[in-house]
């Protein structure tokens, strides 16, 4: 199975496990992945994912770590020993951290791809100069992701809207994971650079990470079934 057979990813953004699980059921392991974020995680620790697992899912482990190089080559050590399918650090934590989170999952005996964080897609161009980036965006995307390749990681998580150039400028193997992902009929929530699901894939976009489309759809699998059925027309 080729990676981006099951581009969705979609979002157990819960507060507690039943939410997270209730919706799981719903869903079809064949037909998508699942993301347990630090809300759901906090409330229900990794027994959630082992749950998820049990079920076939495969698991993106969305914990952004970001902190010295040890504290986070050992985080990356415990999400490994799990065997989900994805984890993430935050590509600001610079080369070293990266590298060590690198090391850290080589030695594992079923290896998570390592994803690196590049720009929040919640930011704007103007908050990243009050945080105290130079440049816009698009440039610290591409910066930070030229970086988290450098350190060997797998791929990063980035907005839709920067995926083309970061295929060009990066190659088609290093895989991109897009949130900010809406339906045309929807409303933007707290993200800024948002893409629809058809576009995000066209732009060069591997794997979309879906939530409120999905979750707070009436019926949750009719909604994946008609994102992924618009999915396979654009892939094929």
């Amino acid at each position: 199975m080729t990676l981006n057979t099951k581009p969705v990813i979609v979002a157990l953004d819960f507060p507690d496990a039943k939410s997270a699980l209730d919706l799981a059921a719903r869903l079809d392991p064949s037909e998508c992945r699942v993301k347990v974020g630090k809300e759901l995680h906090t409330a229900a620790g990794p027994q959630v994912v082992d749950a998820l697992m049990h079920w076939g899912f495969d698991v993106f482990l969305d914990l952004k770590f970001h902190d010295i190089p040890n504290t986070v080559a050992g985080a990356c050590r415990v999400a490994a020993s799990q065997e989900v399918w994805m984890i993430n650090v935050h590509a600001s934590g610079g080369s070293r951290m990266m590298l060590a989170a690198r090391e850290a999952v080589d030695f594992a005996s079923t290896k998570p791809l390592l994803i690196g964080v590049t720009v929040l897609t919640s930011l704007s161009d103007a908050d990243m100069v009050e945080i105290g980036f130079i440049g816009p965006a698009v440039d610290n995307v591409l910066r930070l992701a030229s970086l988290t390749k450098a350190c060997g990681l797998d791929g990063v998580v980035c907005s839709a809207q920067e995926a083309a150039g970061l295929k060009a400028a990066l190659g088609a193997g290093f895989q991109l994971v897009t949130p900010g992902i809406r339906l045309e009929s929807e409303a933007k929530g707290d993200q800024q650079r948002v893409v629809t699901p058809v576009d995000a894939i066209r732009r060069g976009a591997d794997f979309l990470v879906i939530g409120r489309s999905i979750s707070h759809a009436k019926d949750p699998i009719t909604a994946l079934h008609s994102i992924n059925q618009q999915l396979a027309n654009v892939l094929a």
